[in-house]
């Protein structure tokens, strides 16, 4: 049975299942959702907890060596294996078959593990484990569901959060659960429960976004220029070499420049996504770059030759502030209006 990281809780709730597996890439709710899971065990029990890390040369008959122990302390036992990189391999998999097959009685399995791809996700031995008990697949917030996590978060803590303070945390936090969790502790022991509004989060928190260059080249892409603006004010803060930020600009777009000339020469975008490999996360940012830029009008040659002039600005052979050209170049990109004429030459 697949759950979401949301419906954990309400599961945990009515019944405990002899398996559960959680597999995602963002680590704090992993490990809430892991923890969720532990808690439930013990109140049911479950007071023994033997923990099993999966790493190079693992022997997998430990597994169920720990399936058919017997304590002398307790009757009921949790296994924790945690599995890293995702994959067991050929012998974890028969493993996890196993146990899957024929579960210990009084014994509860845990599985924690990274992220899988969706061939993995289709392996026998997680259809095994989905059959077996609970599967939780953890996804990253996309960026409308991250406001409403926050507020829940502040919730949670007693907060009484206002729409402007939610987005303020939102922003200054930006993809970093952890920080974001962090703060709102802080905020909590600085001011207790009760009303939080916009003054009182710029006043205690602190400016935590992670600042990422291809997070801000993407974001770019998508249209969205204040938010690729402030990840480079970010960059710069973070001391990020010039440079490092146009290699990536300039390796976007010059595959957007040829990408563009297909399309603009009929070609489907689709199909143009396609010949190039862009991976499926990425497809929908840089599609509505190839709207923007497969037109008569020749834009994608001026993004090529905006990388060409802040090139020159960094060796010094050009004059000119190396971060407020690549400050232009980055809202050209983004397709943001209103760029002096100046500085598409």
């Amino acid at each position: 049975m697949q759950l979401k990281p949301e419906q954990l809780d309400g599961h945990l709730r009515k019944q405990l299942a002899p398996v559960y597996f959680i597999s995602g890439d963002e680590p704090l709710r992993v490990m809430e959702a892991a923890d969720a899971v532990r808690a439930a065990a013990r109140s049911r029990g479950y007071d023994e907890r033997d923990v099993l890390s999966v790493e190079a040369g693992f022997d997998w008959g430990s597994l169920h060596s720990a399936g058919g122990c017997l304590s002398l302390f307790s009757e009921r036992r949790l296994v924790d294996l945690r599995l890293p990189g995702g994959k067991p391999g050929d012998a974890g998999s028969k493993a996890l078959r196993a146990w899957a097959e024929q579960p210990p009685e009084d014994t509860l399995l845990l599985i924690t593990a990274g992220k899988l791809d969706p061939a993995a996700r289709k392996g026998k031995w997680v259809q095994a484990l989905d059959g077996a008990g609970v599967v939780v697949f953890v996804w990253p917030l996309d960026a409308q569901q991250y406001p409403s996590w926050v507020k829940a978060r502040m919730q949670q803590r007693g907060l009484e959060p206002t729409a402007g303070a939610v987005a303020l945390l939102a922003g200054r936090v930006e993809g970093n659960l952890l920080a974001c969790v962090q703060e709102i502790d802080k905020l909590y022991l600085l001011r207790g429960a009760g009303p939080v509004d916009a003054e009182d989060i710029a006043a205690a928190v602190a400016d935590s976004a992670r600042f990422d260059i291809f997070s801000m080249v993407d974001a770019a892409l998508a249209g969205e220029g204040a938010r690729s603006v402030r990840m480079l004010q970010g960059l710069r803060g973070e001391g990020t070499p010039p440079a490092v930020v146009l290699w990536a600009l300039a390796k976007e777009v010059r595959q957007l420049a040829a990408m563009a000339s297909l399309v603009t020469a009929g070609q489907a975008v689709p199909k143009v996504l396609a010949q190039y490999r862009v991976w499926q996360n990425r497809k929908s940012v840089v599609g509505k770059a190839l709207q923007r830029l497969a037109r008569p009008d020749g834009e994608g040659g001026r993004l090529l030759r905006r990388c060409a002039l802040v090139d020159r600005v960094i060796k010094g052979q050009a004059a000119g502030n190396e971060w407020d050209e690549l400050l232009q170049l980055l809202l050209l990109l983004a397709g943001v209006k209103g760029v002096p004429a100046s500085a598409l030459t």
